[in-house]
């Protein structure tokens, strides 16, 4: 482990789906000091959403098994889903994840696993606009937001 590693790591995170084979993919491109790490994965029978998800979940699971020094963990998503669920945690909470109509709120096991990471790491949560434009500057949500396309159309050409 480098000594240049601080304790705060930054997460880039995106997910994808194929609304007709209903296969996703994930990415989350982690900065742990210097080191850029790259992880993907490809899950079928899920959403958008569910992938969203599981990006950050994997990003900050990564860090938590691998760099027990970092305390703090930013988490930057275009998906306004899953930078909201902190704000809407303590109402998550109090309903035990259960809609007004009496049902599990959507993605309650991966909504719960996210805010027991949380509580776990110190997780900031930053939105930035999705598909931005090309910059000069490395712009690492269009490379997830990228690679998790290109995962997905992978997948489905092996189906």
């Amino acid at each position: 482990m480098s000594s240049k590693i601080s304790h705060q790591a930054t997460i880039y995170t995106d997910g994808s789906c194929h609304t007709k084979q209903f296969i996703g993919a994930w990415v989350a491109i982690l900065f742990i000091g210097e080191e850029k790490v790259v992880l993907t994965g490809v899950i079928p029978d899920t959403t958008h959403n569910r992938m969203e998800l599981t990006a950050v979940i994997e990003g900050i699971k990564y860090i938590r098994y691998n760099y027990k020094s970092i305390k703090v963990v930013n988490i930057i998503s275009d998906s306004q889903y899953v930078i909201g669920i902190s704000a809407r945690k303590q109402k998550l909470v109090s309903n035990n994840f259960i809609t007004k109509k009496g049902t599990s709120i959507p993605n309650a096991d991966l909504v719960t696993q996210l805010l027991e990471l949380c509580e776990v790491v110190s997780v900031e949560f930053i939105k930035i606009k999705a598909h931005l434009k090309k910059i000069d500057l490395p712009n690492y949500n269009i490379e997830a937001d990228q690679l998790s396309r290109k995962i997905v159309r992978e997948a489905i050409s092996k189906i």
